[in-house]
């Protein structure tokens, strides 16, 4: 390790490769991101997680669109380096070993930012103790609550064997790895013979974390019975908990819940965008909740041809994401030829997985979120027959979808199901298919080859969203549900589209616009129709020059600004460096 990391950054899940499955989606990706843009900008940083040797799970999908999970097979040692220290938790009374890998995150100009991966599958171990970090968010909760002491507990430990000392900062990614601070407690209170609640030790604690929540949905808050707790953490650990102090982490029901306790022990809280740090406000009033926009790591999401382009016309855009503002100056023609080139590989990509014999000329829609039922992906599919004769009067359009459904969520699978039937259904008016086995890959193909990004989520419940921001630095513009990342990003004709209004907006007597979800569902549903038939493919079919003019704008505007270097100094003003 180059230098001594100041900074130690917390993840459950982190997206560091496409060839190495310790990421499920969104979080996992953004903290990769968040890792590529230290590095860049020689941040002092490492990082912990675990290394999840079957990863969260392979996708594939019959002709039906029935989903089944297949663990990830894949070899760890081709991808990362064992280290030397070993230790020790106990877990449900039995002292647990934990081994660590690492694999390096190199930036722009050879920084290296080190990821710690942990590890309990070695033969001292007992044969369940060694499946604790094989599978992300797999198994119950008492499954989930022994990794997250792996992580939190154990990162801590392994940080200490490997000699790093104390750190400036820990910052917790969600709330997997909040038992950190009980650690920090336990460490805290020896060093000054005190005990773990007195205020001494609690703000010693808390002036060194940083906690990022990313969700506005009440279940994506880990939350254990104490009881389960008691089973599994170590006493002394559960005697910190229970301290005076440390009633703050726990609800009613007799619930640890993971986000209040890295809250009480946090001294700076973000959200991860500007109407995320309102709602989540509203949600834990009584905590000091910041926003910092959520980013992308733009050098990793920008296809071949769009960053040889910019390349030749904007020379350093790698080291300086902002200067993506002078895409403006990029010839028309080059940029459709870059985005043309890209699409091509997308649409191979399509045809010869999926056989849906996918046109290059066509006007192509693209959606790939997780399958959920607030992510609403179906939104497009509420009126087929409309949306077929959208495609035949006004213009041909095609479909790309893509996203997994978690294992245990039925509902989830029953939508992906429901998609591929449609997409039988369009034929012969509209080709659509559903790319499986949605990864970082396919999502570096979709997010550049496609001409519009489709995010149609149920407001307020997304936090941010980055896929749109990757395909802005691509030149695709978003037709999107104004929450999120894109009630900041969304100017309406300049960088995008809007589907509906802003859902917070008040009536003009000044009461809460609350329309009940059906009626949100029409209304948004009426609203993408609308813009699609009126707007969006008459400008792309009838004015090219002016659909270009859009893509330079989202490149320009959005782009340059939604970025990670920039979020990652937002992080470095105003939580690690203050």
């Amino acid at each position: 390790m180059e230098q001594k990391p100041t900074v130690a950054y917390f993840s459950m899940e982190i997206g560091l490769d496409p060839a190495v499955p310790t990421y499920s989606g969104g979080l996992g990706v953004l903290a990769g991101d968040s890792l590529r843009a230290a590095a860049d900008l020689k941040l002092p940083m490492i990082a912990v997680t675990l290394v999840h040797r079957r990863g969260y799970f392979y996708q594939r999908l019959d002709a039906e669109g029935n989903q089944t999970e297949e663990p990830v097979d894949w070899a760890l040692d081709d991808y990362l380096k064992p280290l030397e220290p070993r230790v020790t938790v106990t877990l449900e009374g039995r002292p647990v070993r934990i081994a660590a890998w690492q694999f390096d995150v190199v930036g722009v100009a050879g920084f290296n930012v080190p990821v710690v991966l942990l590890d309990t599958d070695l033969p001292e171990n007992a044969e369940g103790d060694r499946s604790i970090t094989h599978h992300l968010y797999g198994g119950d909760a008492r499954y989930r609550l022994l990794q997250e002491a792996v992580l939190g507990i154990g990162g801590v430990r392994m940080l200490r064997a490997l000699g790093l000392g104390e750190f400036e900062r820990y910052h917790m990614n969600e709330g997997h790895a909040a038992l950190l601070v009980l650690e920090l407690l336990k460490e805290e209170s020896s060093a000054r013979q005190a005990g773990p609640a007195e205020q001494l030790v609690v703000d010693a604690v808390r002036r060194r974390c940083v906690f990022t929540t990313h969700t506005p949905v009440e279940a994506g808050h880990d939350k254990f019975p104490i009881d389960l707790a008691r089973d599994v953490l170590e006493p002394e650990l559960i005697q910190i908990l229970t301290s005076t102090e440390g009633q703050d982490a726990l609800c009613c029901d007799d619930l640890l819940n993971m986000t209040f306790l890295g809250f009480s022990l946090s001294h700076y809280i973000n959200g991860v965008a500007k109407r995320h740090g309102e709602v989540s406000r509203q949600m834990f009033g009584h905590y000091p909740i910041d926003a910092i926009t959520n980013g992308v790591h733009s050098a990793t999401w920008t296809a071949p041809s769009i960053a040889a382009l910019f390349d030749k016309h904007i020379p350093g855009w790698r080291e300086d994401t902002a200067s993506l503002r002078y895409a403006m100056s990029i010839e028309r023609d080059a940029l459709w030829n870059a985005h043309s080139a890209a699409k091509r590989r997308l649409i191979e990509e399509v045809n010869r997985d999926t056989n849906a014999g996918f046109d290059l000329d066509v006007f192509t829609i693209g959606f790939a979120r997780r399958a959920t039922a607030y992510k609403r992906p179906d939104l497009i599919l509420t009126n087929m027959d409309r949306l077929k004769r959208i495609s035949r009067e006004v213009g041909a359009l095609q479909l790309v979808y893509a996203g997994k459904a978690h294992p245990n969520d039925g509902q989830g699978k029953q939508i992906i199901r429901a998609i591929v039937g449609a997409c039988r259904a369009l034929r012969p008016e509209i080709r659509a298919a559903y790319l499986p086995n949605y990864d970082m890959e396919r999502c570096r193909l979709m997010v550049a080859g496609v001409d519009l990004w489709l995010n149609t989520p149920q407001p307020p419940m997304e936090a941010s969203g980055t896929s749109g921001m990757k395909a802005a630095v691509n030149g695709v513009p978003s037709l999107s549900v104004l929450d999120g990342w894109w009630l900041e990003g969304c100017i309406e004709g300049v960088t995008g589209w809007a589907i509906g209004t802003d859902p917070l907006a008040r009536n003009p007597d000044g009461s809460a616009a609350d329309p009940s979800p059906d009626e949100a569902r029409q209304r948004d549903a009426e609203s993408l129709y609308g813009k699609l038939e009126n707007v969006i493919l008459p400008l792309f079919d009838g004015n090219r020059t002016g659909y270009v003019d859009v893509m330079r704008h989202a490149i320009a505007i959005n782009g340059s600004f939604f970025n990670t270097r920039r979020m990652m100094q937002n992080y470095v003003t105003k939580a690690y460096f203050e």
